[in-house]
């Protein structure tokens, strides 16, 4: 198995919505837009095709091509990390061996939901993911979304395996974030998935934040990720406690509905979902708009 070894990635990485038509139909104009957008921004790799990008609802096709798409249109400009998860391991299997050929970076593969493996299930799928395709491979822990969670010995277990590389840890747990940058093995990187303890995390030796508000505000997002790694804690804590309502307001429904709202009113996005996803329920949409004004966004 190869090693990835001199694989890195750092600071902000976007968790990339994927944008739809009224319909529902994919809408790769302003895919592609947002995709340069991001680049001038300075996000550091795009994460396409994973949960904000609605890849529960998208089908196997569609999550194929969003990921080719990503990875032609970008064209070397930025990392792409493909969400290559699935809740069957051949599938996964499947979405990293043409995430590899069509030129992804890495893959990102959640833990599998709805079947609820045992631990050594954990261990057994992504290991034998990562012996199949040789592709670097992050693997993300999302329990509020996947109704199991990896626990501190599976996760480090996993970390020995030369092609996975890091964790996207959305637990929102900075005690066990904290234990896990302590005993992790050097060079396996540690990435926060939750926008609200991201700057903690990091501050504290995470690698980067794989970010929904990014969507948003990606250079502010971008600034305090690198205040935060590079040890200036307080321009991190102003920035963050700046970005803290929008971080609040996006998370106010199921993620992506209201980051795909807010990129709608700054008129980036047309607006559409595909069901069991719908519109935001109009009693949030006037507090997400004064969040918005206040930080000049609308």
């Amino acid at each position: 198995m190869t090693s990835f070894s001199d694989i890195t990635f750092n600071g902000s990485m976007v968790a990339l919505v994927t944008p739809m038509l009224p319909g529902g139909d994919l809408d790769y104009e302003s895919y592609r837009a947002l995709i340069d957008w991001h680049i001038s921004e300075g996000t550091e790799a795009l994460v396409v095709a994973a949960t904000t990008g609605e890849s529960h609802t998208v089908s196997i096709d569609e999550h194929a091509e969003l990921i080719r798409v990503a990875v032609q249109h970008s064209n070397e400009r930025i990392p792409i990390i493909a969400g290559v998860g699935a809740n069957s391991t051949s599938e996964a299997i499947d979405l990293t061996r043409h995430a590899k050929n069509i030129g992804a970076k890495a893959g990102l593969s959640v833990v599998p939901y709805y079947n609820k493996p045992s631990q050594e299930g954990l261990y057994q799928h992504f290991r034998t993911i990562s012996e199949a395709v040789e592709l670097p491979l992050l693997m993300y822990n999302v329990p509020k979304r996947t109704a199991i969670e990896m626990s501190h010995e599976t996760i480090l277990r996993l970390a020995e395996i030369p092609g996975i590389i890091g964790i996207k840890d959305a637990s929102g747990d900075i005690a066990k974030g904290v234990m896990l940058i302590r005993d992790a093995p050097d060079g396996f990187q540690i990435f926060s998935g939750d926008d609200a303890t991201a700057a903690a995390l990091m501050i504290l030796g995470a690698s980067g934040n794989i970010s929904v508000t990014a969507n948003i505000v990606p250079r502010q997002i971008r600034d305090l990720c690198m205040a935060c790694i590079n040890g200036d804690a307080i321009t991190a804590r102003g920035l963050n406690l700046k970005l803290a309502p929008l971080n609040q307001a996006l998370f106010i429904e199921s993620n992506p509905i209201p980051v795909k709202w807010a990129l709608n009113e700054m008129g980036r996005t047309a607006l559409g979902y595909r069901l069991p996803l719908v519109g935001l329920n109009p009693a949030n949409r006037e507090f997400i708009r004064k969040v918005m004004h206040s930080l000049n966004l609308i």
